[in-house]
């Protein structure tokens, strides 16, 4: 038996990064680790630069998630002005975007960046005996979070409360199947099946594959990480959901 840390996630759009080459920036259709244990940091008031706290909490940290709805691709063509490198970023540090912008000396980047709208995701958490907090800390402070939460990336706010539980249960399998999708988000899904993926062997679930990511956060200020595994399963909704919120 474990204590899981479970909560739901959703906004009109949502950015999972992938490996990014060139111009372009790819969503991957679920969430990564990184994002996630971003999203949990935040809340609890640790910075990006605390660079030994972000490590100590992720290698504590396992993570799975349910995609209740896959939601739809957006692919965005983005433009931002910026500093010129020999005049800009690599010698000034520029606190706000305003004085980012009051630089005489601009250039145009351009890239196309993909976003989930209106995806629904379930996410289980579970902490090491060692790990800095407990999943009770974390529901609380996922309640009032010390920092802005936001999925993947700083446009794409929540648009529902993560409604956290801390739930007893012997596999992942069995903690999600007691966080049914909150009332008012099931309209929103439309598949007959929902994805999982998790990681190690609590999972409970049949393993149909083993997927590598490489998004498990070495370095924030680096913005460095390394590979993980995580496994794969394809579950009928009567059976990962079989009731929904009263």
């Amino acid at each position: 038996m474990a204590d899981y840390l479970v909560f739901h996630l959703y906004g009109p759009m949502a950015a999972w990064g992938d490996i990014a080459v060139g111009e372009y920036r790819p969503s991957f259709a679920h969430p990564s680790k990184s994002a996630i244990i971003g999203l949990l940091t935040a809340a609890l008031g640790i910075r990006r630069d605390e660079e030994e706290q972000q490590k100590n909490f992720a290698q504590a940290c396992s993570f799975a998630v349910r995609v209740d709805a896959m939601g739809t691709l957006l692919r965005d063509y983005h433009t931002i002005q910026v500093p010129s490198s020999g005049t800009g970023r690599n010698h000034r540090t520029f606190n706000t975007r305003k004085a980012e912008l009051a630089e005489n000396n601009l250039n145009t980047i351009l890239s196309s960046r993909d976003y989930r709208c209106d995806a629904v995701y379930t996410v289980a958490i579970t902490l090491r005996e060692d790990a800095p907090c407990s999943v009770k800390d974390l529901a609380e402070v996922l309640r009032k979070p010390v920092f802005t939460l936001y999925l993947g990336r700083k446009s794409c706010p929540l648009a529902f409360p993560l409604s956290p539980l801390v739930i007893t249960a012997e596999s992942v399998k069995e903690a999600m199947t007691k966080a049914p999708v909150p009332d008012e988000l099931q309209d929103l899904i439309h598949e007959k099946s929902s994805l999982v993926y998790w990681e190690g062997d609590q999972g409970g679930y049949e393993r149909e594959q083993l997927i590598t990511r490489r998004d498990e956060p070495i370095s924030r200020k680096r913005w460095q990480f390394s590979e993980r595994k995580e496994s794969f399963s394809t579950v009928r909704r009567e059976e990962a959901t079989p009731c929904t919120s009263a």
